[in-house]
């Protein structure tokens, strides 16, 4: 996507896990499994760069860190996540390239679901 840049990827990142990490449902979860935020947002910027943007950038398999975690992951807390990331890409992107990641994010988040056993009707 012509319109997104990997500096905008980076602000979008550290702007939704600050919030994240302060949120009441999710900041334990993330706060708990993160032992280095740098290292941790680094990944997350190459992981959508490389959705995003094609850059290739990342390596790694979000959905075996998904699945090891499944016991505290549930549909609504998936749902908290996508609506503060929707949130965060308005406020923080141009409307076309917030309403591409945020359709992302949300393809990303019905396979992880899918892929923890948290989709019961597939």
């Amino acid at each position: 996507m012509s319109d997104l840049t990997e500096p905008q990827l980076r602000t979008l990142v550290e702007a939704f896990y600050a919030t994240i990490r302060q949120d009441a449902a999710l900041g334990p979860i993330f706060n708990d499994i993160i032992e280095d935020w740098p290292e941790h947002l680094d990944k997350l910027t190459a992981f959508w760069s490389g959705v995003m943007l094609g850059s290739g950038r990342y390596s790694g398999n979000p959905m075996a860190k998904h699945v090891a975690i499944r016991a505290r992951l549930s549909p609504a807390l998936l749902s908290r996540w996508l609506s503060l990331w929707g949130e965060t890409a308005a406020r923080l992107l141009p409307p076309e390239p917030a309403a591409a990641i945020k359709a992302t994010a949300q393809r990303i988040a019905h396979n992880l679901q899918r892929g923890c056993g948290l989709l019961e009707n597939i």
